[in-house]
């Protein structure tokens, strides 16, 4: 499954929509509710400087009612590029011109490119942002354990599917999205076994996170909020859990904030390779710049630096 696979309309798109000397200054956003906290505005400013491009790029706050209107009207203001984030990746898919092949198989996209023709071109970049820190190890028929079923898991098991993972559980406390997340990927990952997270230390996780080589974290535990600072010291997984990691597992949780999660100190103390998702949010950032820049070459490491530093700010 390439994950580059919108790259050909969008490239000829983007061409067609590069600012030059003279050109008004060109607009890009990102959707959500809410997105206000959102760190996509400092990395792709900061990557637009560094490329002298006249655009700029918002952070839109959108209610799902309004969502129709705005995809629309952005069109018909000549944004260049949308970024879409929750709850409207789904949603957003019904208003496209155009769906990629990997976007269509998700049913979930988190960018829209302007096509020439007319109309949004929306795809999916999620699943290139995760994949960036673990292309250099050779994943092929080991065994991954998925924490969540919600909006990311669909993009993350995509990922492990191009991974070439031999076997993926995905753990679910919700069994309706557990049945729905299954059903979506029965055509194409038949070697996901879903599992059922109704007890904390369920022995059927525990058996799980014994072999498995790579853990990743799709629920929101752990993520820390003004309103909610006591989030730092929670983990998604219990002490029982953590200690069936072996040394030699990778944990992977897709939060950044705060900066390691309990879940990652908890790992790394017991020997576990670590990733956050900040490199994730970068990739996918970068991936979708160039599809709404037509450039090959963009500058990943001043995107990152900017959105360390906004993280860091206080």
């Amino acid at each position: 499954m390439p994950s580059s696979d919108p790259a050909p309309a969008a490239t000829a798109q983007a061409s067609a929509t590069r600012s030059g000397p003279g050109d008004s200054t060109a607009l890009l956003g990102v959707l959500g509710d809410p997105v206000r906290h959102s760190l996509s505005p400092a990395l792709h400013n900061a990557a637009l400087q560094a490329l002298g491009l006249d655009w700029v790029y918002l952070a839109l706050p959108v209610k799902a009612t309004d969502l129709a209107v705005v995809v629309s009207a952005l069109e018909a203001l000549d944004c260049r590029g949308l970024s879409v984030t929750l709850p409207h990746k789904r949603t957003v898919a019904e208003l496209v011109a155009e769906l990629s092949p990997l976007a269509q198989r998700l049913g979930a996209v988190n960018t829209l490119v302007r096509r020439p023709q007319g109309g949004w071109l929306g795809t999916n970049t999620d699943v290139e942002g995760f994949l960036a820190p673990l292309r250099d190890t050779d994943w092929r028929g080991q065994r991954a354990v998925v924490l969540g079923c919600g909006g990311s898991a669909l993009a993350v098991l995509a990922a492990l599917e191009q991974l070439g993972f031999g076997a993926i559980a995905v753990a679910g406390r919700n069994a309706t999205a557990l049945a729905a997340v299954q059903a979506d990927c029965q055509d194409w990952l038949p070697q996901l076994q879903p599992l059922a997270w109704d007890e904390p230390d369920g022995e059927g996780l525990l058996q799980a996170l014994a072999q498995a080589d790579l853990v990743v974290n799709c629920t929101p535990v752990g993520m820390t909020s003004s309103s909610d600072p006591a989030a730092l010291s929670r983990c998604p997984l219990r002490t029982t859990a953590l200690d069936r990691l072996r040394p030699d597992c990778g944990v992977y949780d897709l939060i950044y904030t705060p900066r390691p999660t309990a879940l990652l100190r908890e790992a790394a103390a017991r020997g576990c390779r670590t990733w956050d998702g900040l490199e994730m949010l970068v990739q996918q950032g970068a991936a979708a710049l160039r599809l709404w820049s037509g450039r090959d070459s963009v500058p990943v490491a001043v995107m990152r630096a900017a959105a360390l530093t906004r993280l860091q700010a206080p």
